[in-house]
This record gives C-alpha cells, structure tokens and sequence, in this order.
C-alpha cells in the first residue's frame, strides 16, 4: 500500500519561536541567579552555609524529577505539559522574587525546578515531532541548540544588569513576561501529532527509584564541594545513588511500561550523544565559573561589563549553531560536526588556561571566548537533534528529558569538581609561595588565578574526552543519506539517513 504523506503544520515555524522563548527561560535561569546571589543573600540574612541552596534546591528538583516529567510530557500531551509547566515557572518565579525570607525563597527554587522538570523536556521532544524534514530539521535544531548553548551567558548578561541597575527579585520577575508569552504562544499555535501520545500507564516504581537516584547524585557532587570527596555524607550519597540506579536499571527491563524504555539509551548513537553532552557541560561550567570570578574581582569587572565580556562567546554560539552546524548537518555525519566542535571549544579552553594578573581582555581572553563559542555551539546542534533521532513518537518525552538529564548532572559534576580543584590548587599555591610573597592581597589574586587555570586545563581534558567519545560512539550518516546502518528502537536496523521518527506513517496492509 502507498504512504500517506506527513501533514505538516504551516504554523511550525511559528512554533518555534515560543518552543525557543520557553527553553530559553529555562536555561536563562541556571546562571542569572548566581549574579543576583550575593545581592540576595545580604537582602535576606542567608548564611553562608546555606547560601548554596539556592542553587541546590532548584537543581535537586530540576535533576531528580526530569525522566518524571518526560514521561508525563509522553502521557499527557507535550503541548499540556508545555503550557502547565510554563504556568507553574511563572507562578514559582513570582514566588522568588517577592521572597520575604529565607525559606521562601529556597521554596520558590525548589518549585522552580519542579516545573522547569516538565517544561524543559516538553519543549525538546515538541521540537522533535514538529520538525521532521531533514533540511528544516536542520534549521529549527540550529536555533534551539544556539539558544541551548549561549543562554546561560545571556543570564550571566542579564542577571548583572538587572541586579546592578534594579535590584536581585528582577532575576525571578523577568521569568513571568517570558512565560506569559510563550504559553499564549503555544496556545494559539502549538500543535503535536496525535500519534505522538503514550498511553501506557505510569511507572511508579521507576519513578521513584529515578527520582531517588537522581537527587541522591546531584546531592552527592554538591556535599563533596563542601565536605570534601571522602567525607562519609558525600561517599554514603554516592552508594545510595548507584544503588538506586541499578536497581532502576533492573526494574525498567521488566516492567510492561517502563519510565525510561532502555531501547532509547541503548542506541550507540544516543549514548554517545548523552555522555559527550554531559562532558561538554562540565567543561562549560568551568568556564562560566571561573571566567566571572576572574573577571569581577581579579581584573575588576562590574557585574554589567563582566557579563558584556561573554558576549563574543555568545555570537559564537549562535553562529555555530545557525551557519555552520544547521548548513552542514544534512551533509555530514554528526560526528564530523559534533567531534570538531568539541575539540576547537578544547582550543578555546587551552587559550583561556593561559590567563593570568595582566591578561589583555583582547588579546587572549577574547579569541578564547570566540573559539568556545564556535566550537560549542557547532556541536550541541547536531547533537540536540540525534539525541531524538529514530525514537518512536511515544518516546519522544523521556528521549528529551535524557538530553536535560545528562546537562543537569554534568552541570552538577562539574561545579563540585573543578571547585574542588581550584580551590585545593588555589591552598596549595598560597602555601608554597607564602614565605617570599611581597604582599598578602597580591599573594590572593595569584592564588585565585592559579587554581583558576589549574581547574580550566582540567576542563581542557574533559573536552577533550567529549570529542573522542563522540567520534567513537556516534557513527550515524548523515540526514537523507542513507549510508551505513544505525538500530532503531525496534531493533529494525532503519537507515542512518532516515528521519524514521515521526516521518511517514505506513498504512496497515
């Protein structure tokens, strides 16, 4: 029998623009806040101690509960949860920004996180079964990936002129005009395919045992930070957390309706995709937080010219992204994009590892940033779209929720680990050259900047692994191609090249 040809939604492109403004919001508010941080912690009398929590309580909820809300987004609808979560984001961020003590606010976060779990991998997999042409596919995945990739240095943009230039609550008040008009937006234009939906009924087990796991990793990098790897809390946490993976490992390969269907991280594409993503964001995040501690009180930046510094890394994201990954990408393999942009943003890295007390912003922190940029934005494209590559439909939630899962766990690994480095070379420094120093607060900044290179050629290395993976692993042809063979999900063997998703659907015989 003949194939019925795919209707495609003429308002798609449309849709784009509010799917873009959600995950932009989304990932916005994993850097503005830590602008707005100390500002917020002196408002409110938040003690050192506990400072860290507002961070923590929205990246608890945001990692535990992002499989949860893929499999909700699968069940209920993606354009349902994408509006129910836009909603809640909002409400959560009014919450923070009228905060009036301490608890509130880290509620708030919490609550932030809540939602953001559902909102994050709605808007992904949405993207995913709206744009199903390789070309087009291409082009929508190319805006979202540079969105993806610059917008925690936007945040770090946004967040200092709106602390320097009105106060911290605007951090949390600039969420509700972003998701007014993107849930409007998806209301009047979204739409997904009706085979798109998961019936199944949901896993509770899985559910738990996900969410548990989750929370207990996250939690575990953030008290090694503090208490250091060995100390009993962090080494108990880890246990807890590998014991509860596994066993949810166990129960998702017996169970009629699994949470996460193992066939979805089986694929040898996905997996590279998924670990090479989660490498890239540890190496990110030593960047952003590194480079904004250099910046504001080595060189002495202002919260508003310190984020206008990133700025470069930005337009090179964006045109990464948009000119050269979305040109290439139905041309050449992923890998061939994803491995090449890892290693130049490793170059970039090498360049910023160099900084020192006199650094000239133009001459070497500049040219670092713009090779980070085109490095890092050519490869998320690529690699934001093989993530939801060859799922079946009903699997497109959790598929895109495993995309947030590897950044929000790299993102946690990474801001535990390389703290940890810089900080025990920053003591170490401090300690060697303390006899001949020629001043306390010179002696300071040396140490500072040294544990900041330290951690930054780390990163180098990570980066670095990130692009052997994804060369390794990710062996898929390129869209339309057609050459060798990758598995899908049915264990079929479709066409590297095939769009076999949501693409044509074959009338029964």
């Amino acid at each position: 029998m003949p194939e019925t040809l795919p209707s495609v939604d003429p308002r798609r492109w449309k849709a784009l623009i509010f799917i873009a403004l959600a995950q932009l919001m989304v990932v916005l508010d994993s850097t503005i806040v830590n602008i707005a941080l100390p500002s917020a912690q002196q408002d409110l009398g938040i003690s050192d101690a506990n400072r860290q929590w507002v961070i923590t309580a929205y990246a608890l909820a945001f990692g535990g509960l992002l499989l949860f809300g893929g499999r909700i987004a699968d069940l209920w609808g993606r354009r349902r949860s994408f509006i129910i979560g836009l909603i809640g984001f909002a409400v959560a961020s009014a919450l923070g920004g009228a905060a009036a003590n301490e608890t509130m606010l880290l509620g708030a976060r919490a609550l932030q996180g809540v939602f953001g779990a559902l909102l994050a991998p709605s808007a992904l997999s949405l993207l995913a079964v709206t744009f199903t042409e390789a070309r087009e596919r291409a082009k929508a995945f190319g805006i979202f990936g540079a969105i993806a990739g610059g917008g925690g240095a936007v945040g770090l943009i946004l967040g200092g002129v709106l602390t320097e230039y009105m106060n911290w609550r605007w951090t949390f008040f600039v969420n509700i005009p972003f998701a007014v008009v993107a849930a409007t937006g998806a209301v009047l234009v979204i739409r997904e395919p009706a085979e798109g939906r998961n019936p199944s009924r949901l896993d509770v087990p899985g559910v738990i045992l996900a969410t548990l796991g989750l929370v207990s990793l996250v939690y575990g990098f953030t008290r090694a930070e503090s208490d250091g790897w060995l100390a009993g809390p962090t080494l108990g946490l880890f246990v807890a957390a590998a014991a509860l993976l596994l066993a949810f490992v166990l129960v998702e390969s017996k169970v009629a309706a699994p949470l996460l269907p193992l066939r979805v991280v089986a694929d040898r594409n996905r997996a590279g995709v998924y670990a090479s993503l989660g490498l890239a964001v540890i190496g990110m995040f030593g960047l952003f937080l590194f480079l904004t501690y250099y910046l504001q009180i080595v060189k002495g930046y202002t919260p508003v010219v310190t984020g206008l510094a990133f700025l470069p890394m930005v337009a090179g994201m964006i045109t990464g992204s948009t000119q050269i990954g979305a040109r290439l990408m139905t041309r050449v393999r992923p890998r061939l994009l994803m491995a090449p942009g890892f290693t130049v943003a490793a170059l970039g890295m090498l360049v910023l590892s160099q900084i020192d007390l006199t650094t000239s912003y133009p001459a070497l922190i500049l040219p670092g940033f713009v090779l980070m940029g085109l490095g890092m934005g050519t490869a998320f494209m690529p690699a934001m779209s093989l993530a939801t590559h060859g799922v079946q439909p009903r699997d497109a939630g959790v598929a895109s929720a495993m995309v947030n899962t590897s950044q929000q766990v790299g993102g946690a690994i990474g801001t535990a680990l390389l703290n940890t480095i810089a900080a025990s070379a920053t003591t170490a420094y401090a300690t060697a050259h303390a006899a001949g120093a020629r001043s306390a607060d010179l002696l300071k900044l040396q140490s500072m900047v040294h544990g900041y290179t330290t951690a930054i050629w780390w990163a180098v290395g990570i980066l670095t692994l990130a692009a052997a993976l994804a060369f390794t692993l990710v062996n898929t042809g390129r869209p339309g191609g057609g050459s060798p063979a990758v598995s899908s999900d049915d264990g079929a063997g479709a066409g590297a090249g095939e769009e076999s998703e949501v693409q044509v659907p074959v009338m029964a015989h």
